[in-house]
């Protein structure tokens, strides 16, 4: 992977940032995107010889964009990530908790947007010989589960997504997604705080059989498995990363009160 370039919608913070310090770990350069986190996707930037651009996924022109800051700051593409997503939360009982404008607002964010850069990728990922990328799902989307039913909509979306450009991407370009559960990330700690994070995470890690609560290398890390040439027999696929929470999935939990 020495030598590789790659972008990294989202990549200022939370999972993406772990992304893209683990892949320059490897060698490979990132373009590390953010909509409004600035300062933390220049600090990651600055720390991996990275460069942060800004841009709105949603937006068609700003993936473009992204793809052509890539190709014109290091003559290649080889590594996508589409980390980048939003929610809103409400139960999955309220029925009147959402619109039809909050399905479409997370579908472009969290779906159209990974069609967009994917397609605007593609040209330059062709032509280096390890092209991959890695969609950043749900396991909501597997299950129906999640922050609302329309996240969990579109991260179903997401993982079809997957499935069919796989299809029609190989050889050149390998597809596949993982499928996070519950992520101990700074979003959760900057809305508990610093205790109540504690108590969530020990919350989590009482309730998962393998004893402990996910945090954001533990996605990167199969993520850039998944990119890394040596899986060059995978795509199309989808990796559970929960902690083994999925195990208990319809034992105890109804939809609208998982992890």
């Amino acid at each position: 992977m020495d030598g590789a370039v790659a972008v990294v919608t989202g990549g200022g913070t939370g999972i993406g940032a772990a992304v893209v310090r683990k892949l320059a770990a490897r060698g490979v350069r990132c373009v590390v995107n953010y909509a409004s986190s600035r300062d933390e996707a220049e600090a990651v930037a600055g720390e991996t010889g990275g460069i942060a651009v800004r841009g709105d996924v949603a937006a068609d022109a700003d993936c473009r964009a992204l793809a052509r800051a890539a190709v014109e700051r290091w003559g290649r593409l080889d590594f996508l990530v589409n980390n980048a997503g939003r929610t809103k939360f409400a139960n999955h009982e309220d029925l009147e908790a959402l619109e039809a404008d909050d399905f479409l607002d997370l579908y472009r964010v969290n779906t159209v947007s990974a069609f967009q850069m994917i397609r605007a990728c593609a040209p330059a990922m062709r032509d280096g010989g390890m092209g991959a990328v890695v969609n950043v799902a749900s396991v909501a989307g597997v299950f129906g589960i999640g922050s609302s039913v329309a996240y969990a909509c579109t991260k179903g979306a997401m993982i079809t997504l997957t499935k069919s450009l796989a299809r029609v991407l190989a050889p050149a370009i390998r597809v596949n997604a993982v499928a996070p559960g519950y992520v101990g990330t700074g979003w959760f700690e900057k809305r508990l705080g610093e205790e109540g994070f504690a108590r969530l995470n020990e919350r989590i890690a009482g309730a998962v059989p393998m004893g402990f609560a996910t945090g954001s290398d533990d996605v990167a890390g199969p993520i850039v498995h998944l990119l890394d040439p040596a899986s060059r027999a995978i795509t199309g696929e989808v990796t559970l990363i929960d902690a083994g929470a999925h195990l208990d999935i319809g034992l105890s939990r109804r939809p609208g009160r998982d992890l």
